[in-house]
């Protein structure tokens, strides 16, 4: 082994009742789960990713169309389709756009927790993690009068003091890692069962095709071609019976193509019996009783 590379630690979970594969035993006779999620930033996407644009009115006016526009576009989408949806919010959005948490809530949607600032995981600074999960509970609290069941860490990365904190402070799920296609039990050291992961991936994650950033520039792909990802992933995970959990963020995808492509992507999955449109805390509660029925058989 080269002397410079370091030995990656032990995973950070394990699977637990790993006979719970594909196709999932998703409740009412459903053939897979849809989860519409949506990181509802705003301006935090923007300061966690550089300090230094909070001086940059230029990129936050991304941010802020996410908050004043673009995210009730996405709810009144949500409303026409008669489709629930996640929204996993930091606590520095929800103090600073309360009414749309408010309408999030008021609509029967699901909220879950962002962090405070999006800040990225370091477990260089685990204390850090701590701090960040408590100002984001308690902002939500206070705005939206809820704790949260689910979390989602800014980036997909986590670390295993996090999963540890999200079991201690009682959620009930995280949605951050990439390593399935159906959900699983985190088992925490000394074989303690941790939260449920509900899994994602970027293939369907609207942020690698259309967020844009000057000093960090990418092709902003057209809506037929993240249309022809989703659908043709949709498609597979429906056929091994799994979970499609669709990552979106409202300053991307409420903006006005972007909410037409979205309709047409719900449509088209609708067109195959068998599909469920669920919430996290739904999904990750058809988990929990499916590891319930397994265990007594």
């Amino acid at each position: 082994m080269h002397p410079d590379i370091p030995i990656p630690p032990e995973p950070i979970v394990e699977r637990a009742f790993s006979r719970m594969t594909e196709p999932f035993p998703w409740p009412g006779g459903a053939r897979c789960a849809v989860m519409l999620t949506f990181d509802f930033d705003a301006e935090t996407l923007w300061f966690s990713r550089d300090p230094e644009n909070v001086n940059r009115p230029g990129i936050l006016s991304q941010g802020i169309y996410g908050g004043r526009v673009g995210v009730h576009k996405v709810l009144d989408l949500m409303q026409e389709q008669e489709t629930p949806a996640t929204f996993f919010v930091p606590g520095w959005t929800a103090e600073r756009y309360p009414q749309a948490v408010e309408r999030i809530l008021s609509e029967g949607h699901e909220l879950g927790h962002h962090g405070y600032l999006h800040e990225w995981i370091d477990p260089k600074f685990p204390e850090l993690e701590e701090e960040a999960l408590d100002r984001g509970l308690a902002s939500l609290l206070k705005v939206g009068g809820i704790r949260p069941k689910g979390f989602r860490s800014p980036a997909g990365e986590s670390s295993p003091n996090m999963i540890r904190l999200l079991s201690e402070k009682g959620f009930l799920y995280d949605s951050t890692l990439m390593d399935g296609i159906v959900p699983y039990r985190h088992v925490l050291a000394g074989g303690t069962p941790g939260p449920v992961e509900l899994p994602w991936h970027w293939s369907i994650d609207d942020a690698p095709y259309a967020l844009f950033a000057v000093r960090n520039p990418r092709p902003i792909m057209t809506n037929s071609h993240i249309l022809e990802v989703w659908l043709d992933e949709f498609r597979e995970i429906y056929s091994w019976g799994g979970l499609v959990n669709v990552v979106m963020h409202p300053q991307i995808s409420g903006r006005p193509s972007r909410i037409a492509m979205m309709r047409t992507f719900i449509q088209e999955v609708r067109k195959l019996p068998g599909v469920w449109f669920a919430r996290g805390a739904e999904v990750a509660e058809a988990f929990v009783g499916a590891e319930k029925s397994s265990a007594r058989s």
